[in-house]
Order: C-alpha cells, then sequence, then structure tokens
C-alpha cells in the first residue's frame, strides 16, 4: 500500500461525499493595503458528510477554488474512511501534481482537510482544540484592519473599537500605499496610529511587500521611534534575501509566510533566516494538516508561529501548539465570518476560548438565511 492509502475499516466512518458552495460579501467600505484594493471577499465553502454528520471548512479565493473542489478533490475523499485525515491530504496532493499546486489550488485542498477535521471532531463529540490536544486555554489576537483606503477619522475610530471597547492590546495598520509610493502618507498614519491607541498597545505595521529594501530600511528609524514592534512583508515575501537584510536592519520583528502553499517553503524561509515569527495561513498552505507542520519548523528552529486571517479557523489548532505568538483578528474577515456563522468567537480582553462552549468541531453553524444571501455559486 502506497504513501496516501489507507485500509478501510468496517464499520468506520467514511466520507459519503461533498458539498460545495461560494459566498461574496461586500466590504463594509473600500479595502487596501500596499498593492491591492477590494470591494468584496469571496469565501469557498466545503462540507464534508459522513452518515447524519457534516463537517465544514472554508478558504478566501477566486470562485474557480469550487471547481478545484469537484474536479480534482472530491474524488480522491469521497468513500475514504474519515480517521485518516493525514492520509487524505498526502492524496489530494498527488493528484494535483499536472494542475499545480502553489495558489488557488492549495486553497481548496485546505478547504477540504478543515472540513475533514471539524467532521473528524464532529463524529467524536469533541471542540477540535480537544481532538488536537491542547497546550492553551486562551489565544492571543492582534486587531488588524487599518487600511490604507481609509481617512483618518476612519482609522481612528476603528483602532479606538479595538482598544477601547474590545481592549486589544495589540493592533495594525496597512502602509506602503501605491506600492510604497506615498511614504510621507504612510508615516504620518503610522503616528497618527500611535496617537489613537496611547503608549499602552503594541502597534505593528504591514506593507504587504511594497516597499523596496532600501524602503524598509529607511523607514527603521520611524517605526521605532513610535515604538512598532512588527514589520509584516516590508518587502515581497519571494524576495527572502531581502526579508533577511531587513530584518538585520530594523528593531521591529519582521514576519512573513501568508503565502506560503508548501511546507519545503516555510522551511526556505526560516533556512533563510527571513523572519522573526513565522505567519503561516490555514486557508491556503493545506489546512490544519500542513499549518501545524509549519508551526513544527519553527520550533525546532526557535521561532513563533502566528495564524494569518481567517480567526474562526485558526483558534483551535493555534491553541494546540506551544511555540503561538498570536492570531490575526482581521477586520475583513471577522466581519464575514460573523454574517455567515453562528457560534463565533468573542476577542474582548484580547484573547480567544476556543472550545470553551463545549460545541464540536469548530463550533460554527451555517447561517442559512445569510447564507442564502451571499450565495453565487
Amino acid at each position: 500500500m502506497s504513501r496516501g492509502e489507507t485500509p478501510n475499516v468496517p464499520g468506520e466512518p467514511t466520507v459519503d461525499g461533498l458539498e460545495i458552495a461560494v459566498y461574496t460579501v461586500p466590504t463594509d467600505a473600500p479595502e487596501g493595503d500596499g498593492t491591492l484594493t477590494w470591494d468584496s471577499t469571496t469565501m469557498v465553502l466545503v462540507r464534508v458528510h459522513a452518515g447524519d454528520t457534516t463537517g465544514l471548512g472554508y478558504t478566501y479565493g477566486a470562485p474557480a477554488t469550487a471547481q478545484v473542489i469537484e474536479r480534482h478533490l472530491t474524488d480522491v475523499v469521497t468513500g475514504r474512511s474519515v480517521w485518516d485525515i493525514p492520509a487524505l491530504n498526502e492524496a489530494m496532493n498527488r493528484v494535483v501534481r499536472n494542475a499545480g499546486r502553489p495558489g488557488l489550488i492549495a486553497g481548496a485542498i485546505s478547504a477540504v482537510d478543515i472540513a475533514l477535521w471539524d467532521l473528524k471532531a464532529r463524529l467524536l463529540d469533541l471542540p477540535l482544540g480537544r481532538l488536537l490536544g491542547l497546550s492553551r486555554a486562551t489565544v492571543p489576537v492582534y486587531g488588524s484592519g487599518g487600511f490604507t483606503t481609509y481617512d483618518a477619522l476612519r482609522q481612528d475610530r476603528q483602532l479606538r473599537i479595538w482598544t477601547e471597547e474590545q481592549g486589544l492590546g495589540r493592533v495594525k495598520i496597512k502602509i506602503g500605499e501605491s506600492w510604497g509610493t506615498s511614504e510621507h502618507h504612510d508615516r504620518e498614519r503610522i503616528a497618527a496610529a500611535r496617537r489613537s491607541i496611547g503608549d499602552g498597545t503594541e502597534l505593528y505595521v504591514d506593507a504587504n511587500g511594497a516597499y523596496t529594501h532600501k524602503q524598509a530600511v529607511r523607514l527603521g528609524p520611524h517605526l521605532e521611534d513610535h515604538g512598532v514592534t512588527w514589520f509584516e512583508e516590508p518587502v515581497s515575501s519571494d524576495d527572502l534575501t531581502g526579508l533577511a537584510l531587513t530584518r538585520q536592519a530594523v528593531t521591529a520583528d519582521v514576519t512573513a509566510g501568508e503565502y506560503g502553499y508548501t511546507l519545503s517553503y516555510f522551511a526556505a524561509m526560516l533556512d533563510a533566516g527571513a523572519v522573526d515569527c513565522l505567519q503561516a495561513d490555514v486557508t491556503r498552505c493545506g489546512g490544519i494538516t500542513v499549518w501545524l507542520k509549519a508551526a513544527a519548523l519553527a520550533e525546532a528552529r526557535g521561532t513563533q508561529i502566528s495564524g494569518h486571517c481567517a480567526p474562526h479557523l485558526h483558534a483551535h489548532a493555534a491553541a494546540a501548539v506551544a511555540n503561538l505568538r498570536h492570531l490575526e483578528w482581521f477586520h475583513d474577515h471577522v466581519r464575514i465570518e460573523e454574517l455567515i456563522f453562528e457560534g463565533t468567537l468573542d476577542p474582548a480582553g484580547g484573547t480567544l476560548r476556543p472550545g470553551a462552549s463545549g460545541a464540536p468541531g469548530l463550533g460554527l453553524t451555517l447561517r442559512t438565511d445569510a447564507a442564502r444571501r451571499y450565495r453565487t455559486a
């Protein structure tokens, strides 16, 4: 029996089938970062059935992700044991070899993998964190938004909601406006953010790869002056040398990894000394199966991991790793997840408590009315 294949044991639950749906939700205001703007976000949701039990998972990306699941992945997992998720993850990776795994296809695999973990936990009537095994009861989060498209008033209001109303002790804004061509405005917005949150809150910035290496280094003293401790993607995450050089030159922690689609990418990033904290996105990297492996890679190198976006998918896995720094409480995804699902988490005080309700799996239930409103395929 080859790798990725496991025997089905009589009486064990098997995957009966998959359902895929696409939801597109408009933003509540124009959103943008250093390299992109958008006015809506698309979620591709997968539901995996085993008898009367259903697990759910999702990714954020192009609607074509649904076609990948239908054409490439459904037959691979259907009829297989629900218990053997690592084998199913391996089988999905193998079947897409010629289709091209990184990018959209990795998102498809991630969504199915997450749904399988949710299904397994539901069958065992356990919160997913309990199934994985907890390292902590609470998971720290940081407020994330502060889009380059926001005016000063909207940025200030968002930051004050996180800090004054929700008690979050860490917040992040986007910089690198217009591919780094508005550096002066970036500096003004950083200073304004510090005024909004006061001295007792950690301030993070995310350039989404908009700067050159020299720009990022020049910005370093300004970040230090305003107490910025997290400098995300100062240059392209594909430029491991540029990340490493920036890391050596600035006092803020340099971070990246959200566009890691394979485990080998994370290994290369760590080996290059490119980051102070590894980011990984469970909706892109291959699901919970691979996210946990990325966390182990980071731990072996004395590095922490942070979950990128989609906080309700990361929370349980994050609670299962010892080297977690925090999760991103990303405004766009939080808003969508609260619209589409019941059972969402409360970040009050700056931490989540995944599994505290005792609900099995991820603890999420689809809101049929909202799903019907936003469904596009």
